[in-house]
């Protein structure tokens, strides 16, 4: 009769330790092939477990093929290529510890959103009401473009922020622009020629390589995309409000002259990315190509991650009627990547005016935090060889310095002394398309008292 010591399973449900006793006994050659095992009920009566512990023990080892059955006879080994020691438990060894990152004293390459000044009282109280509401509606799926409130919400968020007239229909809400560029390529097509600005930002421009689009880069000048370098592009991804790297604003002659180039031939298409409209710091929001779009070739989108958090995976973009059935048909059987709970959260939020509340606040503490940084680099050893740019919108700062030192042997000088540079120049796809010596600083996350330190460095080393 099989002999197991059930007090020894630890943790392990009991069927779960009997089927490992019996499989390594089978491996080890203890139980021979065709060899008869007890019944269940024996079994069971031997170990004083229930049968049904038995039961499942056996059918687990049949499952996976250890044990076979006869009809009126019982279970039985089944023959193995060949036995086997019986393999242990798996030991993981202890977690190793992580390699430490270097510590920085500066670090201007930590761009991204930040999460001081988080709403969590406001978040965590409309979560629970969603929670006690909606209750089992909560685990249901969405809708594909997400669900119909926070669509709601959205749409007129866009009417009184951005101007934009959108049905609820036209907005689809995925988890990160990421995953809304992926869909992009596969709705507009991978045989297409699109066209980035150049320096500009690098993942869109991987994503559509990684699809298998064709990506072009676009020189631009202080208006932006230059009309006359769109010879063979079908789809324009721009950020016409506030382009990153550079912080230029492209004027209303140079978006109309995109827009009608756009017009032009049938299927051809502008992105615009609007990623941090809401912080505009001097006159009123620049009005989106969107909003003037009048033939229905302006995609918009945007994100939540920058104006609220950056684990905060919602983003959503803006189709044009003519491109709602065939994003239906061609994209309408994918599931919607954002949890219905932080939709639902983020449709109160917007819905009952905590959203433009935030961004008010964080506007104050951001305008704030940028003059003190441009007013320590004006106090600096760099004063005199550093002139600040693009202030006056968006969470980055550029700082023109004078020197002829070439960016990629000043940021080798600059870690050598504990800082991390950041340049435009890091932002270009072709050699020469972004001006040199000019620092990209992102300055929400800036500690000051470590920033004036490390402008005394590099004071040092200019």
């Amino acid at each position: 009769m099989l002999t197991y010591d059930m007090g020894n399973r630890g943790t392990l449900a009991r069927y779960d330790y009997l089927y490992r006793c019996i499989k390594a006994d089978i491996l080890a050659g203890r139980l021979a092939a065709g060899e008869k095992l007890p019944s269940k009920r024996a079994l069971a009566d031997h170990l004083e477990v229930a049968v049904v512990t038995v039961e499942n023990a056996y059918a687990q080892l049949v499952a996976e093929g250890y044990l076979y059955t006869r009809e009126k006879r019982g279970y039985f080994v089944s023959t193995l290529e060949e036995k086997t020691n019986p393999a242990p438990l798996p030991e993981f060894p202890a977690p190793r510890a992580e390699r430490e990152e270097k510590k920085w004293l500066l670090d201007l390459r930590a761009g991204g959103g930040v999460t001081e000044g988080f709403p969590f009282t406001v978040w965590a109280r409309l979560t629970r009401r969603a929670l006690t509401e909606r209750g089992e509606a909560l685990l249901r799926a969405t809708p594909h473009s997400g669900a119909a409130e926070l669509r709601r919400a959205i749409a007129a968020h866009l009417y009184r922020f951005r101007g934009i007239q959108a049905a609820p229909d036209q907005i689809v809400v995925g988890a990160g622009t990421e995953y809304l560029y992926n869909l992009l390529v596969q709705l507009l097509g991978r045989d297409r020629i699109y066209g980035a600005e150049d320096p500009g930002y690098s993942k869109a421009v991987q994503i559509y390589g990684l699809n298998g689009a064709e990506c072009r880069p676009l020189s631009m000048d202080e208006q932006g995309v230059k009309p006359e370098e769109l010879g063979g592009i079908q789809v324009l991804h721009i950020s016409p409000n506030h382009q990153f790297p550079t912080g230029v604003v492209t004027p209303i002659a140079r978006r109309q002259s995109l827009l009608r180039w756009a017009e032009q031939e049938e299927n051809r298409y502008i992105i615009e990315d609007d990623y941090d409209s809401e912080f505009r710091f001097t006159g009123r929001p620049i009005p989106t190509l969107k909003s003037i779009d009048r033939a229905g070739r302006v995609i918009y989108m945007n994100t939540f991650s920058r104006s609220l958090a950056p684990s905060l995976r919602i983003s959503y973009m803006v189709l044009p009627q003519n491109l709602l059935e065939p994003y239906r048909q061609k994209l309408g059987f994918y599931s919607c990547t954002v949890p219905a709970i932080e939709q639902y959260t983020l449709a109160s939020f917007l819905d009952e005016g905590y959203f433009d509340s935030h961004i008010n606040r964080m506007r104050v503490r951001y305008r704030s935090q940028r003059d003190k940084v441009i007013a320590a680099i004006r106090e600096s050893p760099l004063r005199d060889r550093a002139q600040v740019q693009r202030e006056n919108a968006g969470l980055h700062v550029l700082v023109r310095l004078d020197t002829a030192l070439e960016d990629r042997a000043l940021a080798r000088l600059a870690e050598e002394r504990g800082i991390r540079l950041s340049f435009l120049s890091d932002f270009q796809r072709t050699e020469g398309a972004a001006a040199p010596h000019t620092l990209v600083v992102h300055y929400p996350r800036i500690d000051l008292d470590t920033f004036r330190k490390a402008l005394d460095i590099l004071g040092e080393l200019l």
